[in-house]
């Protein structure tokens, strides 16, 4: 959905990140004028920006309870993951294809980035992370899979960070990026569509996991 008013841009990237990064827990109930002036910002661009976030399913508007923020779920994790596993190899695939210079120089950037971030720096890791899957998808050169995924992207955010405290996986997300980045560059579409589907599979297997266990204790 494109955002043409700036003030209710920003109000929807503030609100966004803190929903995301659970700041704004799921099922927070949402006061639109002192979301406003916490944000100080004025209460038409934040309720149109929660408008768009209620369109991205991370805000729920209902008559009876007002607004709050949408929660998370084992079957939300599920039902992501089938569709990103479909479509992620298919744009790494497609990066293999199509991905320019300038496509390349940014992959290798981001790589190298999350190669010098610290171990235990999971929340550095995370957002890298997100950065490279989202540069694959750019350099696939199909708007609509770039849509689609951008939304996906946000909705896996949330579930990643409640997972965040216990994962331990992240650092070997280099190696596995040093892979993709390195069958992009040969063009060989069939190894970076099994390198993608193993990452993001291995990745969803654990923050699987780690919920599974939470829901337990």
């Amino acid at each position: 959905m494109e955002l043409v008013d700036v003030d209710t841009q920003q109000a929807y990237d503030r609100i966004r990140e803190s929903i995301i990064t659970l700041e704004l827990a799921p099922g927070t109930i949402v006061n639109e004028q002192r979301l406003a002036d916490d944000l100080h910002m004025g209460a038409v661009p934040v309720r149109e920006a929660l408008k768009l976030l209620a369109h991205d399913e991370l805000i729920v508007i209902t008559a009876r309870h007002g607004l709050y923020v949408a929660d998370v779920s084992l079957p939300d994790l599920e039902q992501i993951s089938e569709v990103r596993l479909t479509l992620e190899p298919l744009c790494a695939g497609l990066a293999a294809q199509r991905a320019t210079a300038d496509d390349l120089t940014v992959l290798e950037a981001l790589r190298r980035q999350q190669a010098a971030t610290a171990p235990g720096d999971n929340r550095r890791l995370l957002d890298v992370d997100h950065k490279f899957h989202q540069a694959i998808v750019r350099a696939a050169k199909n708007k609509y899979l770039i849509r689609i995924l951008e939304h996906l992207f946000g909705l896996t955010q949330r579930l990643w960070y409640l997972a965040l405290p216990q994962l331990d996986m992240l650092p070997t997300a280099v190696a596995e990026h040093l892979k993709l980045v390195e069958s992009i560059k040969s063009k060989d579409a069939d190894r970076a569509r099994k390198i993608m589907y193993d990452h993001v599979n291995e990745f969803y297997d654990r923050v699987r996991h780690i919920l599974n266990s939470s829901e337990k204790t």
